[in-house]
């Protein structure tokens, strides 16, 4: 054979097992684990922004961040208390499952496996600022630190860490927590009257610039997403992070924090991406349970699923990849303790609430309707003035006016106590007040609604079933929350 023409088939068969066995071209670079940005509100209540149409709340960096991700318009706190909320989003588990881990200031128990722990197996720098697990006194339950990792600025982080090296940063703003700055509104330029005040509550000034402060704080939150996208962006890592905005739970006025209404449990949810990770400019509609977060978070880091502990919560990536899928198609919710609010059960006595959140109704069941779910108006020898209700001008208002006739419905709604059952249709009373639950042609409906619950409670051994759960009255706290009139006041157990 002429040299040129065995060169030619020596070349030929080459280039066919490079082919066949992909070796013809350089190996792709492996993919550099993705970022995780968690940026955590406290005490913001769905649809409170502009990202979701409420113009008189202006949120401009949420509206451009919507634009590269997907907005979730149903998504809800499994809880509406700060610390078990935030445990729940921290361990991917129900609070009941959480042991005293349940109840405000309660003690998560260091053996539950945290997101945190986890990731720092995976290689991860965890991190965060301002509010992380909160309120309670975790070296009380065995941590160095808090559960949401080593506290830090997020600059400093950024300085310090690895070109290679992956990072989690939870920023937990205090914002729009109360107390407000009164008279904040006003000088951010919120016009009074565009204001939809709530029907549970007066429209009234008094509440209409409460309502303005606590808007303020949203728009606050929104200024500082901003700085922390521009330092991201500086630093040269925007493009490789999944940056998730979401909050503990709903607004602190009567009737929606510490409430399992949908003021007190419906949340604002935004996942986004500058790298093409996430669709962009979507929204979804099906239901997420913030404790989803935890899984979504180990499958973004690509922690083996062998490797990852058993968990309630369900990851967001597969509705994320398929945005038309269904992610949930109802929300257990549940509340226990929230502040010191009782005198019974040595001022540990909570107020045990389930529900079930459909797409046409909330189903509720108020476990001891004996107690009052706002709290005591007062208990001897505390500061507590209805203690599951925070203090500030609107409880002020109402506690002062509460036998007006304008009022005094309203008063009733959001300090008095509840029967053990009730319903409400969302879709034609979304503020959920008025209860359909003794209603005979809902009576099917409340019935199979109520088996669900049966089946919930049973599948999750929540503690609850069957009309127990006492044991969790008496769980001790790391440190004693009273709410007054006014604020709040937190005391060594």
């Amino acid at each position: 054979m002429p040299r040129f023409s065995r060169a030619f088939s020596i070349f030929v068969v080459a280039i066919f097992c490079m082919t066949m066995f992909g070796s013809w071209h350089r190996p792709e670079a492996k993919e550099k684990p993705l970022n995780i940005l968690f940026l955590l509100a406290d005490d913001w209540s769905y649809p409170y922004g502009s990202l979701y149409g409420k113009q008189y709340v202006p949120t401009p960096n949420l509206d451009k961040l919507a634009k590269q991700g997907v907005l979730f318009n149903n998504a809800y706190c499994s809880t509406p208390s700060c610390t078990a909320s935030r445990a729940s989003m921290l361990t991917g588990l129900y609070p009941h499952n959480l042991g005293e881990g349940v109840n405000l200031c309660g003690r998560l128990d260091i053996s539950v496996p945290t997101y945190v722990q986890i990731l720092r197996k995976q290689g991860y720098e965890v991190g965060f600022d301002r509010k992380g697990w909160a309120p309670g006194d975790f070296k009380k339950m065995g941590y160095t630190e808090n559960p949401a990792g080593t506290k830090t600025d997020f600059d400093q982080l950024l300085k310090k860490l690895p070109e290679d090296k992956p990072f989690f940063f939870w920023f937990g703003t205090n914002d729009p927590h109360r107390p407000f700055d009164k008279g904040a509104g006003k000088k951010t330029g919120i016009d009074f009257a565009k204001i939809e005040v709530p029907p549970f509550l007066p429209d009234v000034p008094e509440v209409r610039e409460d309502l303005a402060d606590y808007y303020s704080e949203v728009m606050h939150f929104d200024q500082e997403i901003g700085e922390l996208l521009a330092r991201l962006k500086a630093s040269g890592r925007l493009e490789n992070t999944i940056i998730v905005v979401a909050a503990d739970n709903g607004m602190p006025f009567p009737h929606a924090k510490a409430n399992l209404y949908d003021q007190g449990t419906r949340v604002p949810l935004l996942i986004a991406s500058f790298g093409g990770q996430i669709p962009q400019g979507k929204i979804h509609s099906s239901y997420v349970n913030l404790m989803d977060l935890m899984p979504s978070f180990l499958d973004w880091a690509a922690v083996p699923k062998q490797a990852q502990p058993k968990m309630d919560g369900k990851s967001l990536l597969p509705v994320l990849a398929h945005p038309e899928k269904i992610h949930r198609s109802e929300i257990y919710l549940e509340r226990e303790r929230h502040c010191m609010a009782r005198a019974d059960f040595e001022y540990g006595a909570g107020y045990p609430i389930r529900a079930l959140r459909t797409g046409d109704y909330l189903y509720i069941r108020n476990l001891r309707p004996d107690r009052n779910p706002a709290g005591d108006e007062s208990i001897p020898n505390t500061p507590s003035v209805f203690g599951d209700v925070d203090g500030g001008y609107t409880k002020n208002f109402m506690m002062d006016h509460r036998n007006d006739p304008d009022v005094k419905p309203l008063f009733a709604m959001g300090f008095g106590k509840r029967p053990a059952e009730e319903l409400y249709n969302t879709k034609t009373d979304p503020y959920n007040m008025h209860n359909l639950a003794t209603q005979p042609s809902l009576a099917a409906i409340k019935q199979q609604l109520s088996k669900r619950m049966d089946a919930i409670m049973s599948q999750t051994k929540d503690p609850r079933r069957n009309g127990g759960g006492d044991e969790i009255d008496r769980y001790k706290t790391t440190s004693r929350a009273w709410v007054t009139r006014d604020g709040l006041v937190l005391l060594d157990e």
